[in-house]
């Protein structure tokens, strides 16, 4: 068995997830802010705690994979990785290629986020259309065609939400985004119903959108979900039919290792 370690990092506009993996597999995850405000050494210091608590050397890294919508961390992973871990970093998709065919209108619009989630969706599932939903900042659908990577749509976030009617909302209590049940039913507080509203409004969204993008593909697509809330909708949403969290370091892993 291949015993190299590579780091991956999904630098996301809220948080970063740094992760470990070999050939086969994830290995550990951690997550930390997304801070452009960080020196190259800050952001090193602390990349060497958490390998410390993964029990995996820095010198022993061979490479990292690194998927980024924040341009300004960028150059801050390059002079960590190379200072701390002496490794090659490597960026989706301008420096490790995504085996999939864009048919955005403007390929380089589209966020290296939603092309290598669109990847690894594709390397586990044999269905020939597919719908990647991402709960991150913002939810994403995204529409895989065989090996084309079609497009798809950008709508509010799960937390962005809560966090826009709380902070706009003076009397409105602390949104924790909790379900008392799995079934809906009218909100007795406050709380009750925002928590309700927001997981049951988000489960809706899915139903609704991803019935019409598989019709538009030809009416049968599988639908994966991924991201933090992914979970937590999918026990509500009769449309997900596979829930995959670490879906986006997954295609991250299978992008360096399967590189050319």
């Amino acid at each position: 068995m291949n015993s190299e370690i590579i780091l991956l990092f999904d630098v996301g506009n809220t948080n970063t997830k740094i992760g470990f993996s070999n050939r086969e597999n994830l290995i550990e995850s951690y997550v930390v802010p997304s801070d452009p405000r960080e020196t190259s050494d800050s952001f090193g210091l602390k990349l060497v705690e958490i390998c410390r608590a993964a029990g995996i050397s820095p010198d022993k890294i061979s490479g990292a994979a690194v998927s980024s919508v924040v341009p300004p961390m960028n150059p801050l992973l390059r002079g960590a990785v190379s200072r701390f871990c002496g490794c090659p970093i490597r960026f989706v998709p301008d420096e490790l290629k995504i085996d999939l065919i864009n048919r955005y209108e403007r390929p380089w619009e589209v966020g290296a986020d939603r092309l290598v989630t669109a990847l690894a969706a594709r390397k586990l599932s044999s269905a020939e259309n597919l719908i990647v939903v991402d709960f991150g900042t913002a939810t994403t659908f995204d529409c895989v065609k065989g090996n084309e990577y079609l497009g798809g749509l950008i709508c509010p976030g799960v937390l962005s939400s809560a966090k826009a009617l709380s902070s706009g909302t003076a009397k409105l209590p602390h949104i924790t985004l909790e379900l008392e049940s799995e079934t809906i039913h009218p909100g007795r507080s406050t709380t009750d119903s925002l928590n309700q509203g927001l997981i049951f409004g988000f489960a809706s969204m899915v139903e609704g959108l991803s019935s019409r993008l598989r019709a538009t593909l030809g009416g049968e697509a599988e639908l994966v979900a991924t991201g933090g809330f992914a979970l937590r909708i999918a026990n509500v949403c009769d449309a997900i039919d596979r829930t995959v969290p670490s879906l986006l370091l997954d295609g991250l892993r299978m992008s360096w290792f399967n590189r050319k």
